[in-house]
């Protein structure tokens, strides 16, 4: 039996935190997908999306263009992101270890696990999580997850800072 992953609180955060460009691989233009809601979270956030979906190659998400490989997009990306499944994700590791600089986190979305592949990942010096959804995690550790009444396990006597017009968390480090 495979053991279960357990990655700290601080290494997600400083992910999250370090992060600025995601490469995004099965990204959807469905609005019901939950790809496409992972999507449109992390767009919101400030990060620079970077759509990866063969069949919808050159269209747009969210006004963003879709490449057809990781190749194509042309420029360094902090995260690739695999919203496929464990078989899948072998290919996809290997295309994102072969860009030029490699990304520093390999991330698989919840239900995907590839050990080889993440062995593969990590043995090039790049971070890997597995079974995991960044925009799950951004939103425990930044306290947003808590509005929907769910328990984020993160709680702070701080009162959260508000920027005008919205309620926005970070996933700062808590000083």
């Amino acid at each position: 039996m495979t053991e279960p992953l357990r990655y700290p609180d601080a290494l997600i955060r400083r992910i999250l935190r370090e992060t600025k460009s995601i490469a995004m691989v099965g990204a959807s233009g469905n609005d019901n997908r939950p790809s496409y809601f992972a999507f449109k979270y992390l767009l919101q956030r400030g990060y620079r999306m970077f759509p990866v979906n063969p069949g919808q190659a050159g269209k747009e998400i969210l006004g963003v263009r879709v490449h057809a490989s990781l190749a194509e997009i042309g420029e360094p990306l902090d995260m690739v992101d695999i919203f496929r499944n464990s078989e899948a994700a072998g290919p996809i590791v290997d295309e994102a270890l072969g860009l030029s600089p490699p990304p520093k986190v390999i991330w698989m979305q919840l239900g995907v696990r590839n050990d080889a592949a993440a062995a593969k990942a990590e043995a090039a010096g790049v971070t890997v999580i597995m079974n995991r959804c960044p925009k799950i995690e951004y939103g425990r550790l930044s306290g947003e997850i808590g509005w929907a009444g769910v328990n984020s396990r993160v709680m702070s006597s701080k009162k959260p800072a508000l920027m005008a017009g919205f309620q926005k968390f970070s996933v700062e480090d808590e000083g």
